[in-house]
C-alpha cells in the first residue's frame, strides 16, 4: 500500500482545534490587574495573602515585579505597604484580622463569586440552611462558608453526598462554586431538588459565565480528535473540569499541560493516512502567552494547520476598585497584562 506523501517541509500534517472563547475570564484579568496597578501606585513591595489566580506564569511575573505571596497575614512585618486578597475571595475572618493588624488591604475577590457570597448570606438572613455545591478545601469555598456562622452552611460535593444529607426539618437553600462542572452541578442539584421539593435557589446562576462558556466551546470542539490539551494549573478548578469536559465529549485522551513541555508528544504519533486533531483550549487563569507557546511548538514539529472553534464573544470587563482608578501604566506594564 502506497504512503501519502508527506508535505514538502517533511512534517506530518496535523489540525490544531483551537476554542474561543479559552485563556483569561473578567474576574482573572481583574485581580491580576489590581496587583499591578498597586505595585505601581505603593511601589514594592505588594503583599498577596494567597496566589491570585491559580497560574504559575502569573504568579512568578508578579513576583519578579515586587510581589510577594503569603498564606496568611502574620507573615506580613509590620508595613504600611498594601495586602490584596486573592480572587477566590475570603472568609470574612481575614479582612477583620487585617484591620486588627491595621493593614491596608485591597479585594481582588472576582465579582461573580461576590455574588455567591451575597447569595449564601441572603438564604441565611431567611432562615434557610446553606447546601454549598463545591469542592472541599478550594479557596473559594473556604471563603465562601466563612461568610457565615459555623455550622450554617453544608458542603455537598457529590450525589452520595447529596443523597445522605440529613436536613432535619430546617428549611433549605444552596449556591454553588463558580468553577464547577456544569453537567456534574446538574446532577447534584437534580438529586437534592428531588429529596427536598421546597430547596431555594439562589437569586443569579452561581457557576460564572466563563466557566460555563468555556466548557460548552470544549464540548463543540472535542468530537473527532484524538487528543486534547487544557492550558492551566494543577490546583486550577476550572481547568481540571475542562479536561474531563473534553473527555466526556468524545475526546479519547485529555491533558492538562502548563506549557509546551508538559505535552506527552510521544502520544501525538503520526497518523498520515487520515490526519490528525488536536483540540486546544484554556482555563480562565492562563494567559494567551501560553497558548501562543503551544501553538509555535505544534507548528515546529507538524505542518500544523489551525482551526477554530468557536461559540460567543466575551466583552465582560469588571473595573478595579476607586483608589486604583487613574493610576498610569508604561508600555511594559501593559505588555503583561495582555498577555
Amino acid at each position: 500500500m502506497r504512503r501519502p506523501e508527506l508535505p514538502k517541509n517533511g512534517k506530518q500534517r496535523l489540525t490544531l482545534r483551537l476554542c474561543g472563547p479559552r485563556g483569561f475570564c473578567a474576574g482573572v484579568d481583574r485581580a491580576i490587574q489590581i496587583v499591578v496597578l498597586a505595585l505601581k501606585k505603593y511601589g514594592p513591595p505588594v503583599y498577596v495573602r494567597h496566589e491570585i489566580v491559580h497560574n504559575r506564569f502569573v504568579v512568578e511575573g508578579l513576583q519578579a515585579r515586587g510581589a510577594v505571596f503569603v498564606k496568611e497575614l502574620d507573615e506580613i512585618p509590620p508595613t504600611r505597604q498594601p495586602v490584596i486578597f486573592s480572587a477566590h475571595g475570603v472568609p470574612k475572618s481575614v479582612p477583620q484580622n487585617a484591620e486588627r493588624l491595621n493593614l491596608l488591604y485591597l479585594d481582588a475577590t472576582c465579582p461573580l463569586v461576590s455574588k455567591v457570597h451575597k447569595q449564601a448570606q441572603r438564604h441565611f438572613r431567611h432562615g434557610r440552611h446553606v447546601l454549598l455545591v463545591g469542592h472541599a478545601g478550594h479557596p473559594e469555598v473556604v471563603g465562601t462558608m466563612g461568610q457565615l456562622p459555623a455550622g450554617a452552611v453544608t458542603l455537598i460535593e457529590t450525589e452520595d453526598d447529596a443523597l445522605r444529607f440529613d436536613a432535619a426539618g430546617r428549611p433549605l437553600g444552596y449556591v454553588t462554586q463558580t468553577t464547577l462542572s456544569v453537567d456534574d452541578t446538574a446532577a447534584i442539584l437534580e438529586m437534592l431538588r428531588q429529596r427536598f421539593s421546597d430547596i431555594a435557589d439562589p437569586a443569579a446562576e452561581s457557576i460564572c459565565y466563563a466557566t460555563t462558556n468555556r466548557q460548552e466551546v470544549v464540548k463543540l470542539a472535542a468530537p473527532g480528535t484524538s487528543h486534547f490539551l487544557i492550558v492551566g494549573a494543577p490546583n486550577s478548578s476550572n481547568s481540571r473540569r475542562l479536561v474531563e469536559v473534553a473527555l466526556r465529549a468524545g475526546a479519547p485522551r485529555a491533558a492538562l499541560v502548563q506549557g509546551a513541555a508538559d505535552i506527552p508528544w510521544h502520544e501525538i504519533a503520526p497518523r498520515p493516512e487520515k490526519g490528525q486533531v488536536v483540540g486546544l483550549s484554556a482555563g480562565a487563569s492562563a494567559p494567551e502567552i501560553l497558548v501562543e507557546e503551544i501553538v509555535a511548538a505544534f507548528r515546529e514539529r507538524f505542518d500544523a494547520t489551525i482551526e477554530l472553534a468557536e461559540t460567543v464573544t466575551e466583552n465582560e470587563v469588571f473595573p478595579v476598585m476607586r483608589e486604583l482608578r487613574g493610576v498610569e501604566l508604561n508600555s511594559a506594564d501593559m505588555a503583561f497584562l495582555n498577555g
